[in-house]
């Protein structure tokens, strides 16, 4: 490749690495154009694959801020850009990994940190953001109508314990 060539795909490349939340470096050796075509579909919308040179690819991390091991760069790299669900994404690579062993998950990046291969399966392993977030909503919930359940019950619990104490003191009033 020419030297404008280059420095186009290293600044396409950081670009990517910028506006992406997640990026995921995978060996995709042996594996045939259809597998990978149905890799991409399997990451979902909102991630794109794309085979990458290893120098051009570390270039592209160090200027966009991004620091990893060079032992992700070894052997044919690609990387999985992800805009969306970080989880969405960790999900189909580690379905496909499972499916097909010729790829195989190096490590990658999260909001600007690096994470090792055994994190990125971890991370597949976390429900979606919307499921999680469904749930924090409902246990809020819950714990908000426990709430309103404790205040309700507040005034009529004083009304019993004051009519208590009145019937105490006729009870003593009228024994004397």
């Amino acid at each position: 490749m020419a030297r404008p060539d280059k420095a186009a795909a290293v600044a396409e490349l950081t670009d990517k690495f910028r506006s992406s939340n997640a990026a995921v470096l995978t060996e995709y050796r042996g594996l045939t154009v259809a597998q990978l075509k149905t890799l991409r579909r399997s990451l979902g919308e909102n991630a794109q694959y794309a085979v990458v040179k290893n120098t051009l690819t570390k270039i592209a991390a160090n200027e966009a801020g991004i620091t990893l091991d060079d032992q992700l760069f070894a052997g044919p790299t690609a990387v999985a850009f992800v805009t969306g669900d970080p989880v969405e994404s960790a999900k189909g690579l580690r379905d496909f990994a499972k499916d097909n062993p010729n790829l195989v998950i190096k490590g990658g990046v999260l909001d600007g940190k690096a994470l090792s291969a055994d994190e990125i399966k971890k991370l597949a392993d976390l429900e979606s953001r919307e499921v999680l977030l469904s749930k924090l909503a409902g246990a809020f919930k819950g714990k908000q109508s426990q709430a309103a359940s404790v205040f309700q019950a507040l005034p009529s619990k004083l009304v019993r314990t004051v009519d208590a104490l009145r019937a105490k003191q006729d009870e003593q009033g009228g024994a004397e």
